[in-house]
């Protein structure tokens, strides 16, 4: 057991989960590369859960923050912010919701608070509704909706939370259907759902569910439950915080895979925006965004130097097209390890889209979750030099692959090869 080790366990919760069993301190990066206090130096094919999204010390981004930290570091949203404002316009204008109107946060959790204060408000009702398997973060609320009891402890809440299918679509009582028929078996769902009760104030759902392992719904799914929650007046919320800024390759958004309906009422973002920062915020058409009737702020949301950074990434990514070569290396790494899969008894399925990929592994012979397995997988990956992440339910059987945007062909070859080793390895 390492000094700092021992030090984090004196001093905070033993609910904050570290990974390895002998936990790693992480001093530098450069590019898609990070190394540990001892000096090794590993591949990142986790970005910090999808947060380094650009790659590690970006030259434009730090400069930024330090060119902006010499002139001022804190003001309050009681200030104008000039980077806080043009970053706000390129936000809207990306956004694909009219007359958007942006709130800033410090992270995903306070961005999903403040999209279910807005909704709540708006139609006068604290009904929620969620899809199972979700996350949407760990403050009091968002926890009250998170679909994940994995991530739930609690079950208290100020809010009515109803579950819908279709987050998943290989497992559960619709897997065997076709496309059209699940879509068609989860729209039904929901109907039945709304016919009981109080009507809910909105749907918020992760176009690709992240902590729950990377699962999603057939395209148009959302588009289709659209149909329906129009005709009740209930928003729907795109919970963008993973899927934002290009990660899944095909789309912007999340939410573009099922563009049939058109933009979101509200959309929520954070992680890979600041590169690092802390930046979270919701996007919303201007009568549900203006719907507040008291006062609020935001004392550390769209500080000057997150902005600095967000402004200076956002423009990295759109210049180099990143979401286009996460779509590019993120096809061949994702085909890579299907074959790889194919060759190995403990993976059920590689399923996502861009650099945004989840391993689903099985004790061999069954379909039963092996959360052992994904942690022994975890650390052969990261003593042959690969970090990568887990999730998938309260089993967290999924190995999540999802390394910076501007991740290399050979690069991404290196990954697969010790993946593929550690996969036959257990």
């Amino acid at each position: 057991m390492t000094d700092l080790y021992a030090r984090h366990q004196a001093v905070l919760p033993d609910w904050l989960a570290l990974y390895y069993e002998n936990p790693i301190e992480l001093t530098h990066g450069e590019g898609r590369h990070v190394w540990a206090a001892d000096g090794t130096k590993y591949l990142d094919f986790f970005g910090g859960i999808l947060t380094t999204m650009t790659a590690h010390a970006l030259p434009e981004v730090t400069k930024a923050v330090a060119d902006q930290a010499g002139r001022i570091i804190h003001s309050s949203t009681l200030y104008l912010d000039r980077p806080m404002v043009e970053l706000a316009e390129r936000i809207a204008a990306l956004s694909g919701i009219p007359d958007a109107r942006v709130f800033f946060t410090t992270s995903g959790t306070e961005a999903n608070d403040t999209a279910l204060l807005l909704a709540t408000q708006y139609r006068q009702s604290n009904a929620i509704l969620a899809m199972r398997n979700s996350y949407h973060g760990r403050s009091f609320s968002a926890v009250g909706i998170t679909g994940n009891r994995g991530w739930s402890p609690t079950s208290l809440s100020p809010l009515q939370t109803l579950y819908v299918h279709g987050g998943v679509r290989t497992r559960g009582p619709y897997a065997a259907l076709s496309d059209a028929d699940f879509i068609a078996a989860c729209v039904a769902d929901l109907e039945d759902l709304l016919g009981h009760g109080r009507l809910p104030a909105a749907l918020i759902a992760e176009p690709v569910q992240g902590v729950g392992g990377f699962t999603s719904p057939p395209d148009g799914l959302y588009a289709a439950f659209r149909e329906v929650l129009d005709r009740h007046s209930i928003l729907w919320i795109s919970d963008e915080v993973q899927t934002g800024w290009g990660r899944t390759g095909d789309h912007f958004w999340g939410w573009q895979a099922h563009a049939a309906s058109g933009p979101p009422d509200m959309l929520t973002f954070a992680k890979g925006i600041g590169n690092g920062m802390a930046i979270g915020g919701v996007v919303a058409r201007a009568e549900v965004m203006n719907c507040l009737d008291s006062n609020s702020i935001s004392t550390f949301g769209g500080s000057p130097v997150t902005m600095a950074a967000g402004l200076a990434n956002l423009g990295y990514v759109l210049e180099h097209d990143l979401p286009g070569n996460a779509r590019r290396v993120g096809g061949l790494l994702l085909e890579r390890m299907r074959a790889i899969g194919a060759g190995a008894a403990c993976v059920r399925e590689v399923r996502g889209r861009g650099l945004m990929i989840g391993i689903e592994l099985v004790r061999p012979g069954t379909d039963e979750p092996a959360p052992e397995l994904a942690s022994a997988v975890l650390e052969a990956a990261r003593e042959a030099g690969v970090l990568i992440g887990k999730g998938g339910g309260h089993h967290t059987s999924v190995l999540r692959i999802a390394p910076p945007l501007s991740l290399t062909v050979a690069e991404a070859e290196e990954g697969a090869a010790v993946l593929e080793r550690a996969l036959l390895s257990v």
